[in-house]
């Protein structure tokens, strides 16, 4: 099975080309360039040097979000593009699980965490199942000290294993000391996502876990700022 995958959710994305398991070409987003004229160029880049045309891709991965509003939608609508032009099947991959995936610490509750910007992180609990995760909850934007309080919550008093691409962001605040006290740490896994989400999605694809362009969803989590001050301004307007 070939599969390429994306990740466009914030400036640390890339491309990752999977073929039966093993990679044969990434490239990682490490510019300013934005996604709309780097994206394709990078994907080419890619495919050619592995020998292999888009049209030769048996299913596209994708990650889905939590991220930037416009990264997750040039992503996505990239992919769709794909997937109804050569009419092959998409794995939509959480971001925040991508992260937990890597999280090499055997407690059986993971949370992972992701750099949000404005004083919030991204995050997400799961279970291990075997090698497999079951997610605890909805995925949240939410304040670091927030987070941890509400992973412990869910954790109801077991151990938990944190995994995240910006660890200061949790390790800074004053609610991190209660899970250091029980000899908790948080683990820095790459922030380069695209290899994870193209394994992840060769399992789904794999197992018959796929969309299609019609119904495939962004996981924005946090609401775009146009849609932010619009409902602001229409509330204003109500008074």
């Amino acid at each position: 099975m070939l599969v390429l995958a994306i990740d466009t959710c914030d400036a640390r994305g890339g491309v990752a080309l999977l073929r039966s398991g093993e990679l044969v070409g990434v490239l990682a987003h490490t510019s300013a360039e934005d996604y709309s004229s780097w994206l394709l160029p990078a994907v080419d880049t890619v495919v050619k040097k592995a020998g292999v045309l888009i049209r030769d891709v048996d299913g596209f991965g994708v990650a889905a979000g939590p991220g930037s509003f416009t990264g997750v939608r040039i992503g996505l609508t990239t992919v769709k593009g794909w997937a109804e032009v050569y009419g092959k099947p998409i794995a939509a991959v959480s971001r925040l699980e991508a992260v937990a995936m890597q999280a090499q610490n055997g407690a059986g509750t993971v949370a992972a965490s992701v750099d949000a910007q404005r004083g919030q992180v991204f995050g997400a609990v799961y279970q291990r199942r075997g090698a497999d995760l079951s997610r605890v909850g909805d995925e949240m934007v939410i304040a670091p000290g927030k987070f941890i309080s509400a992973a412990a919550e869910l954790a109801s008093g077991r151990a938990i294993s944190w995994a995240s691409t910006d660890p200061d962001c949790l390790a800074n605040v004053a609610e991190w000391q209660e899970r250091a006290m029980l000899q908790e740490a948080i683990e820095l896994v790459p922030s380069f996502l695209a290899p994870v989400v193209a394994q992840m999605a060769a399992t789904d694809l794999a197992a018959g876990r796929h969309t299609d362009a019609l119904h495939l969803d962004a996981n924005y989590v946090r609401r775009s700022d146009a849609e932010v001050f619009w409902k602001g301004s229409a509330a204003g307007r109500g008074k």
